[in-house]
């Protein structure tokens, strides 16, 4: 049967609201105030709308949507993860072994799926958007993996998306958490098609009655310039080195104030999550479906969840927000080839499938 109204139950409303209109199926994230952050609840309803729209009729295309006006999703609710990793407590695997199923799901999804990423795209709003068929930017758009600044690494299919950038502008996505505006996140592979943001109340109403690349050629437009294609020379110069501090080396050598003020940007960062994301980003470029590289963001996660790093980190930037993590060990010479060969291990965990 067709979900045709908003059926989940919450305390304070339904976190996702689902309905359909004429041709099309619609998900609302639908937590303003957290800015649309993914909850395990939010996860498994995405889900089973999926489930019950891919052999419906009546529903040809999905459209995926944030409440409120500042984004499509921040990502995971990290404070959470933060209490479940002080607790020593593993709850956050299970949310995100189905948090990547889903995004998995959504990868081969039968269905013109597509996401509307206005605002902040960031985390897992990354995840539930950037491997939807149809995916659409505005001049709001800033879209990001800003995992290594909280003691993280990319995950969701990050590293899957963004080892398949030009030349090294993922790996300089990955490692610094930049934001992308519409024009990057274009050039990416990030986003398809560039939709000003007045325009999408029409665009989705179009959507529910007409086919989405009908209506998508209708809509698109060319999107403002971005920084990072005038940016390539020095950027995969630098990210073409073997190491996170060769990378920095090169930077501060090249001469270009941008490059330098990255290189400081990345010495902020925690020095086991650039450098283990380095290592995934390397092997994500060999695997030859997202589900492996899923599979292997899973283990990543789940050696972060027992990091030290993970809880200073969403500590300093998202608990008592002082902006100045206290990293485990410190500086980059201080994490060892075993250390980060520690979170690649294979480990007990659900599949991805």
């Amino acid at each position: 049967m067709p979900l045709d109204r908003d059926t989940q139950a919450e305390a304070d409303g339904p976190h996702v609201l689902v309905r359909t209109e004429g041709r099309a199926g619609l998900l609302t994230l639908n937590r303003p105030r957290a800015l649309n952050a993914l909850t395990h609840p939010m996860v498994l309803r995405m889900d089973e709308a999926l489930t019950a729209w891919e052999d419906d009729p009546a529903v040809e295309t999905v459209v995926v949507r944030g409440a409120g006006e500042r984004g499509l999703c921040a990502g995971g609710d990290i404070r959470a993860i933060h209490e479940d990793a002080r607790a020593g407590r593993t709850a956050s695997l299970g949310f995100w072994h189905d948090e990547y199923r889903l995004n998995a799901r959504i990868a081969r999804f039968p269905k013109p799926y597509v996401a509307l990423m206005d605002g902040i795209v960031m985390g897992g709003g990354v995840g539930v958007s950037a491997h939807g068929s149809v995916r659409v930017v505005t001049e709001r758009s800033r879209v990001a993996m800003p995992e290594t600044g909280i003691g993280f690494v990319p995950d969701v299919g990050g590293t899957y998306l963004l080892s398949r950038a030009p030349g090294e502008l993922g790996t300089h996505l990955a490692l610094t958490g930049a934001q992308a505006g519409a024009a990057d996140a274009l050039l990416n592979g990030l986003a398809d098609h560039f939709v000003p943001s007045r325009d999408l109340p029409r665009l989705t109403d179009e959507l529910t009655r007409a086919p989405a690349h009908e209506v998508l050629s209708r809509f698109a437009r060319p999107a403002p310039p971005g920084p990072l294609a005038a940016a390539r020379d020095w950027i995969d110069t630098a990210y073409a080195a073997d190491t996170v501090e060769e990378i920095i080396d090169r930077l501060l050598a090249s001469g270009v104030t941008e490059a330098k003020e990255t290189a400081a940007t990345l010495l902020s960062r925690s020095p086991t999550a650039l450098k283990v994301t380095l290592v995934a980003l390397r092997r994500a470029r060999l695997l030859d479906s997202l589900e492996a590289v899923l599979a292997m963001e899973f283990r990543l996660s789940a050696a972060a969840l027992a990091s030290a790093d993970l809880v200073e980190g969403i500590r300093a930037q998202v608990i008592d927000k002082d902006r100045t993590p206290r990293w485990t060990p410190p500086t980059l010479g201080e994490v060892t080839e075993a250390d980060v060969a520690s979170y690649f291990a294979e480990r007990d965990l659900p599949k991805i499938r």
